[in-house]
């Protein structure tokens, strides 16, 4: 198995471009996949400076219904229009991020274009789904651990005005092969806690190997509050063995927060680099 990254925040290879989103390229036995592709085209364009052929990828799963993640699918369904986009049917939902009372725009959408679902080769779930040859995808029901802070400020806006995001939108890759098992997720919103828990009472045991951002990110200063619900987070992941890496919307603060506590099982994967499976 082979897992690349094509979009994140951080610079990390020689000429890819990073922004700010996410896009992995993954290699099994049986596919070519992509998890997300990121805010725009340049997802596409990252992909061609890392030697990725695009045209090969027969699946493509969205983790979940936010423009960072989706940005780069219409580019590609114009390059690739075989592979199947995986979503769950709420991904299309009008999502807005509350950017506060002294923005100039204080709700800002952060949904998907709305084109996307129209593209014949999107398949549109209701809860957990079976790709085959090893690929599964699953969804959380019920939450074992709250939200994390961070995802307060996002919400969908429905007839009777905005209300917070329950992430009914967001799902879980889990791709099983030779003896192994890896959990990648695109924000994990549901919380990295629940979705654990979600996993191992899916499969009876923990992943080898979590890919995934956190979303502890914050544009402003942490309060002690929020740095002591960061380690708390990384405390619960220690009793799960398995290896964890991640990206994006975790933040550099957060993340060097947890790795005081978790070590060399939690590394960063930056921009156009591979992570070691």
């Amino acid at each position: 198995m082979r897992i690349l990254n094509l979009m994140e925040n951080t610079e990390g290879a020689a000429g890819c471009v990073p922004a700010h989103g996410l896009s992995f390229y993954v290699e099994t036995a049986g596919h070519e996949l992509l998890l997300d592709l990121g805010p725009s085209e340049q997802t596409l364009r990252n992909a061609e400076i890392l030697g990725v052929d695009l045209r090969s990828v027969d699946t493509v799963v969205l983790s979940h219904g936010h423009y960072d993640h989706s940005g780069g699918i219409l580019p590609f369904a114009q390059l690739n229009d075989k592979a199947v986009i995986y979503m769950q049917d709420a991904a299309p939902g009008e999502y807005y991020a509350d950017d506060g009372e002294a923005a100039a725009e204080r709700y800002r959408y952060i949904g998907i274009d709305p084109k996307i679902r129209t593209l014949p080769q999107v398949r549109l779930l209701q809860g957990d789904a079976v790709i085959g040859d090893g690929l599964e995808l699953f969804t959380i029901r019920d939450r074992t651990h709250a939200l994390p802070s961070a995802n307060g400020r996002l919400l969908v806006k429905t007839p009777e005005g905005y209300r917070r995001d329950d992430f009914s939108h967001e799902h879980f890759l889990v791709i099983r092969e030779n003896g192994r098992s890896v959990l990648l997720s695109g924000c994990a919103h549901n919380g990295i806690l629940s979705i654990m828990d979600a996993y191992e009472k899916r499969y009876g045991t923990a992943p080898d190997l979590v890919v995934s951002g956190f979303h502890l990110m914050k544009k402003s200063e942490y309060s002690d509050a929020e740095i002591a619900e960061i380690r708390n987070i990384a405390l619960e992941l220690l009793r799960y063995p398995c290896r964890y890496v991640t990206c994006h919307c975790t933040g550099t603060v957060a993340f060097d927060v947890m790795k005081e506590i978790l070590g060399e099982r939690l590394q960063y994967v930056h921009c156009g680099e591979e992570v070691r499976v």
